[in-house]
């Protein structure tokens, strides 16, 4: 590969997936390094005082400040955005910075913002708490029932926000449906898409306007760094998304990134993977808990619209012991190989019990109204071999009578 093939639009745009997740925003330096180069440097110099002006003033490409750019932070942007199928993508130091950017960058006080119920319990506090403080109205509904969405939309919509599967309830947005309704009134459709990761799902080959992620989850995927990242167009990216970006700080660290680039190398066979684990494991806890919700399963009451929209079903579901937290965490506590941790997209099998720990914030009221009840567990299935998995599962539930 030529130094510079990874950012040619006209070499890269004839590259599958697989390929753009090892090769896809790669620049080389003049000594020709394989592996993408590492830059720890919070600032950059220049030649002369005319270059540096010209920089800020938008007149000279290159590097100003790491606050705003960096040689491997942008690498990072430009492969996501190539394996998104976006025009752009900015990178940020943690996934919630870029589902609070993502939002506060577009919304002021008067607006309103319609959100799925089933979310991932920060997302709720965004849309619950935080945005209410600065005068933004939120309207949350049922995101699986699509006639909702457009029955809560008013004058002053400027939203929609929703994650698809969703955390920790796996209901399953029709994003094609909702996004069309978005851009028919106007509204910008903002897609959590952490569970899926484009590898499974590509939110905006179905309508959505921009994609947000926790890459901490499957694209690190081996449970190192924190990242974030948000996808759309160029003209949104650089004219909504940046002032937001450039004056807030939500900067991604250089070697986060380079951690996340070495994830990205082997997204596509570890989700792979570890979705034909999952389907595995779920199969086997049919029957053997009271319910198992994941959209790999025919039993899932959006199996279908689920798999025309994902290639896989992602290595991430949840379950309903039945009995209470007591048995939910009697099952907790007799795990042998699985780990109890609130992680998710991690390489190793983890579980917990997210009425305890990840929508632990969330108000009683609102955690029942999606289903999230005190018998419920979520699992992460990792690359172990699934009939350990399974066996270590077993073993668990019959510890607590199972």
């Amino acid at each position: 590969m030529k130094r510079k093939s990874g950012q040619n639009p006209d070499i890269t745009r004839n590259w599958k997936p697989a390929t753009l997740a090892i090769r896809g925003g790669t620049a080389r330096s003049e000594y020709g390094e394989t592996s993408e180069a590492l830059f720890l440097t919070s600032g950059y110099s220049y030649d002369r005082a005319e270059d540096a002006a010209a920089r800020f003033a938008g007149e000279q490409v290159g590097m100003t400040y790491s606050r705003l750019q960096n040689p491997t932070v942008e690498m990072l942007e430009q492969r996501i955005a190539l394996l998104e199928g976006a025009e752009a993508c900015r990178a940020t130091a943690t996934g919630m910075a870029a589902m609070t950017a993502a939002l506060l960058c577009q919304l002021s006080a008067g607006d309103h913002v319609v959100g799925a119920k089933a979310a991932f319990g920060s997302c709720r506090w965004l849309t619950d708490t935080l945005l209410p403080k600065f005068g933004i109205e939120t309207t949350t509904i049922d995101g699986s029932d699509t006639a909702a969405w457009e029955a809560a939309i008013r004058p002053n919509t400027k939203v929609f926000f929703f994650e698809t599967p969703a955390n920790p309830t796996m209901d399953v947005v029709d994003l094609a449906a909702v996004c069309a309704i978005a851009k028919a009134h106007g509204i910008t459709s903002v897609v959590d898409n952490a569970f899926a990761t484009p590898a499974l799902q590509r939110p905006m080959d179905f309508g959505a306007d921009v994609v947000a992620y926790s890459a901490t989850k499957m694209m690190d995927g081996q449970g190192r760094v924190l990242a974030g990242a948000i996808c759309g167009s160029r003209d949104w990216i650089d004219n909504v998304l940046l002032p937001f970006h450039r004056n807030t700080g939500p900067t991604l660290a250089a070697f986060n990134a380079w951690v996340v680039l070495k994830g990205l190398e082997t997204l596509d066979l570890r989700i792979r993977r570890q979705s034909e684990n999952a389907l595995k494991v779920a199969a086997f806890l049919e029957g053997r808990v009271a319910k198992v919700l994941y959209p790999g399963l025919e039993s899932h009451p959006q199996h279908a619209l689920a798999m025309s929209q994902m290639a896989m079903a992602g290595p991430i579901f949840s379950l309903y012991v039945g009995g209470g937290r007591a048995e939910a965490h009697g099952l907790l506590n007799g795990l042998e190989l699985v780990d109890i941790s609130n992680n998710i997209g991690d390489s190793r099998s983890l579980m917990t019990h997210p009425a305890s720990t990840t929508h632990f914030g969330m108000a009683e009221a609102a955690r029942l109204e999606v289903g999230i009840t005190e018998d419920m567990l979520r699992l992460n299935v990792g690359l172990e071999d699934a009939d350990d998995v399974i066996a270590d599962l077993d073993q668990a539930l019959r510890s607590i009578g199972r």
